[in-house]
């Protein structure tokens, strides 16, 4: 299988960011958003997908963090679209339950080519710290859309807003990792049976 990297930049009057992935690494990271919470959450992708990944933003965080979360989830979705190429031999699907403490959630991805994202999710409080929970469906729906893969995202139990986002993130590089590795029994087929993805 050749070399699973991409390279992408994005720049807007809104938001400047510069995103490197490598789906067959070994979960290293170099995160700098501007905004500490993603970068948390970043790392559980990078630590738990085996991806290695770098993401360096700018944005406009004297408005507030959502052009920045939203942009990174595009150019995050457009790296891994990238990477992935022709998706020949992967298993395409992958899923995960991630428990943290009280917290419980499952999140299940397609490889489909298809953009489509099922976010039920309900928190206890709206800020985890001074970051606003509104912004990690914007983030998903973000890279769903540029990514072109459906992702299915379930928090079954939580009272820790912290531990909610956390096991979300942590079960979403978990499913990553498993939708995205090699299938060897499938010898380079593609995993459709319309031919392509």
């Amino acid at each position: 299988m050749p070399a699973r990297t991409a390279s992408i930049a994005r720049d807007t009057r809104e938001t400047q960011i510069q995103v490197q992935i490598n789906l067959d690494g070994t979960g290293t990271s170099d995160l700098a958003t501007g905004v500490a919470f993603l970068d948390h959450m970043l790392d559980q992708v990078a630590r738990h997908g085996l991806i290695d990944l770098s993401v360096k933003a700018s944005g406009d965080l004297h408005i507030d963090a959502h052009h920045t979360v939203e942009d990174v989830g595009i150019t995050l979705g457009q790296a891994l679209d990238q990477a992935l190429g022709d998706k020949l031999g992967v298993r395409r699907y992958g899923h995960s339950y991630v428990p943290l403490d009280e917290a419980l959630s499952r999140v299940v991805v397609d490889l489909s080519g298809r953009p489509g994202l099922e976010y039920h999710v309900e928190y206890p409080r709206a800020m985890i710290g001074g970051f606003d929970v509104d912004l990690l469906r914007e983030f998903f729906q973000g890279l769903v859309n540029h990514a072109k893969i459906s992702v299915h995202i379930d928090n079954l139990r939580g009272r820790n807003a912290h531990h909610i986002a956390e096991t979300i993130f942590k079960a979403f590089g978990r499913a990553l990792r498993m939708a995205v590795e090699p299938d060897p029994r499938a010898a380079g087929s593609m995993p459709s049976t319309k031919g392509s993805l």
